[in-house]
């Protein structure tokens, strides 16, 4: 069982910054892939970005290509997605997942994550 918290969240103007968290229960932390979706309302949840077990790989979104980077640090079981540039479309519910089928991977298929946080809000208002 792995549990995951996500925090960070809030209100900011476009053009803003703000850095999410995901922090995780697991000691085997640093065998899984990762990765970050996002839902707003009305929609289905979306890929983000995602990131392998050893952080030596990542993926995208092309939205956020350039502006969102995913990090990670195995040493306090923690995941960062860093927001920058953010726009009125980026308004939802973050929410980060565990892939412990493929830690070599970065999935961009919900399908493919075992485990979910309970989700941060962020609203980017012009």
């Amino acid at each position: 069982q792995v549990q995951l918290v996500e925090s960070g969240g809030g209100l900011v103007q476009v053009g803003d910054s703000l850095k999410l968290s995901c922090a995780a229960t697991a000691r085997t932390f640093g065998t899984y892939a990762m990765g970050w979706f996002r839902q707003a309302p009305g929609k289905e949840r979306e890929f983000v970005a995602a990131i392998n077990w050893n952080g030596g790989r990542t993926d995208y979104v092309d939205s956020v290509k350039g502006r969102f980077t995913i990090s990670r640090d195995n040493t306090k079981n923690t995941m960062f997605l860093q927001m920058n540039s953010l726009k009125p479309e980026d308004t939802a519910v973050y929410y980060c997942a565990v892939d412990r089928t493929s830690p070599w991977g970065t999935s961009n298929r919900t399908n493919e994550y075992e485990y979910w946080g309970q989700g941060t809000q962020v609203t980017v208002s012009s």
